[in-house]
C-alpha cells in the first residue's frame, strides 16, 4: 500500500513535461500535438480569453504554393486593443510589435513548438519602461496561452 501511494506521488515527476526554452527574450515550449491540433487549441484559448484573432498564416502553404518545400509552420496573429493601445500611448513605435504574435512549427525531427517574443523584450526596444506593469500582464497571458494551447 505505501509503495503504491509513494508511485502515486512520484510518477508526474517521472513523466517528462512540456519542454521549455528561452533565448534572448524569446519564449518556446514543445506542444504533444500536431501543428493543426496546437493552433486549433490556441485559437480556441484566445476566443474564449477575448482576444481578437486578426489572421493565421499557414506559411507551409505558401510556401507550397511557391513551389517550396517548409515543415508546418502556422502564425496566429491577435491582441486586445485595451492593452496594445497603452503600450503605443506610451510609445507609438511599439505598433510595429503589435498585434502580438504566435508561431508554431514543427522541428526536423518532427517535434512540435510554440514560441512568441516576450512583451517585456520590447520595453528597451521601443522605450516601454514606463508600462512595465502592462507588459508584465501580457507576459504572464502569453505565458498561460500557450500553456493551455500546448496540454
Amino acid at each position: 500500500m505505501k509503495k503504491t501511494i509513494l508511485l502515486a506521488l512520484l510518477l508526474p515527476l517521472l513523466t517528462p513535461g512540456p519542454v521549455i526554452a528561452q533565448e534572448d527574450g524569446f519564449h518556446k515550449i514543445s506542444s504533444p500535438h500536431p501543428v493543426t491540433t496546437t493552433v486549433a487549441k490556441l485559437k480556441a484559448v484566445l476566443s474564449d480569453k477575448g482576444m481578437n484573432i486578426f489572421a493565421t498564416i499557414d506559411h507551409r502553404q505558401g510556401a507550397i504554393e511557391a513551389g517550396l518545400e517548409l515543415r508546418p509552420t502556422t502564425l496566429v496573429i491577435f491582441g486586445n486593443p485595451k492593452v496594445g493601445t497603452k503600450l503605443m500611448q506610451c510609445d507609438p513605435r511599439a505598433g510595429l510589435a503589435l498585434p502580438l504574435k504566435i508561431l508554431i512549427w514543427e522541428d526536423e525531427a518532427g517535434k512540435v513548438w510554440l514560441g512568441y517574443r516576450e512583451p517585456p523584450a520590447l520595453a528597451g526596444i521601443y522605450g516601454l519602461e514606463a508600462c512595465a506593469e502592462v507588459l508584465a500582464r501580457m507576459k504572464n497571458a502569453m505565458a498561460n496561452f500557450a500553456r493551455a494551447a500546448t496540454l
